[in-house]
């Protein structure tokens, strides 16, 4: 198990300078808006993923008219005993193994680096996993109401932390869909067609998607039940929710799909099947999830979706990722606020960071639990 002992923030979005250090397990992040209480959890956050939680553009990460921005994070190994790393409050007590030294730096002009112990990556895709993170931010609600396309992300994500081989299919899948659909692109602008490239590139998009959907299949196999679980505790009602992995390779070879759509890929000048339009379809006691369901019954799901995503990693490292919970407290109600918090705060052996606006209403619910709690005020 890991936990973040300390972070040292240089021009990151508000920040000029500033470094925190994480003497708890759990540990809640307080101040007004505007503060900087999310771009904290987005700075630990980028020492896990390389990239921001909120933004694909590292220029917007860095305090405005700065020459770009610096993150360095401790990182603390623990082993020893049946369940490495299970304590009940104070880091410091940890029996640690190592420290790991994280540094994130980005240059105007577009260049960056990342070094784990004073070695720079060559590839900044050889990080994700080796410190797993599971964050839950307002505007994640998207994930429930919006299209599949977040749905794809969330199950990437999980994945490309579990199965370093996942990251790279994928990458490989959508350079290879890039081009294809660059080429179809071409046969209208041109006015000529080349079949036979097009097949080379099919050749090449085959493997990596049918990868990539072994991979989805199984992950959903192994989400399904614990989102059901997760589902029910936090509503605390008898409400059926049901998901299901959409793919058109259930039911059809990809090289059939493929063969079946190209006419239709040629009229749209873009790829029309394959595993970038699988989704994960939502009902809620037998009807659609997003039509019928309200604000509560959205919230729920969402956090039964994390934490799920929560438990998978952690099976499949052997630890508890980082966990960062960003405004909480505004999205649920007290009950199932309790619900959750009982969770990720007594069950959940994990480090854990929250944010909220108000300092009495994190302590209140801290001292509800029966773990030692570390509060920082921005």
């Amino acid at each position: 198990m890991f936990f973040l002992s300390k972070i040292s923030l240089t021009q990151f979005k508000n920040y000029q300078f500033a470094r925190f250090d994480f003497t708890q397990r759990v540990t809640g992040i307080c101040g007004l808006n505007g503060k900087g209480k999310t771009n904290l959890l987005d700075a630990a956050y980028y020492c896990c993923f390389t990239k921001s939680y909120f933004t694909k553009v590292d220029g917007l990460n860095a305090r405005f008219d700065s020459d770009g921005f610096r993150i360095e994070a401790s990182s603390l190994s623990s082993f020893g005993g049946e369940n490495p790393g299970d304590i009940s409050g104070d880091i410091s007590e940890m029996n640690t193994k190592k420290a790991d030294e994280i540094v994130c730096i980005f240059r105007n002009g577009g260049k960056k680096e990342v070094m784990l112990n004073g070695v720079a990556y060559t590839k900044l895709s050889e990080h994700i996993g080796k410190f797993p993170a599971v964050m839950i931010a307002p505007d994640d609600i998207s994930l429930i109401t919006e299209g599949s396309e977040e749905r794809r992300r969330f199950m990437d994500t999980v994945l490309s932390q579990m199965d370093a081989g996942y990251l790279q299919q994928l990458m490989i899948y959508n350079k290879v869909l890039q081009q294809r659909n660059s080429l179809l692109k071409s046969f209208a602008e041109q006015g000529k067609t080349d079949w036979q490239l097009l097949e080379v590139l099919d050749e090449q998009l085959i493997a990596p998607g049918d990868f990539i959907f072994a991979k989805r299949k199984l992950f959903t196999e192994a989400l399904i039940p614990l989102v059901q679980q997760f589902y029910s505790r936090i509503a605390d009602n008898d409400e059926v929710v049901t998901l299901q992995y959409d793919s058109r390779l259930h039911d059809s070879s990809f090289y059939d799909l493929l063969n079946n759509y190209r006419q239709k890929d040629f009229a749209a000048q873009r790829s029309n099947a394959g595993i970038h339009k699988d989704d994960i379809v939502f009902q809620l006691n037998g009807q659609v999830f997003k039509t019928t369901a309200s604000q509560g019954q959205r919230k729920s799901l969402l956090f039964a979706l994390k934490l799920a995503e929560f438990e998978l990693l952690k099976a499949n490292k052997g630890f508890a990722p980082l966990l960062l919970l960003d405004d909480v407290f505004e999205k649920l109600d007290d009950n199932r606020m309790q619900q959750l918090l009982h969770w990720v705060c007594n069950e959940n052996t994990g480090q854990v960071l929250i944010t909220d606006t108000h300092k009495e209403r994190l302590q209140e619910a801290f001292e509800k639990l029966d773990s030692a709690y570390q509060i920082i005020e921005l």
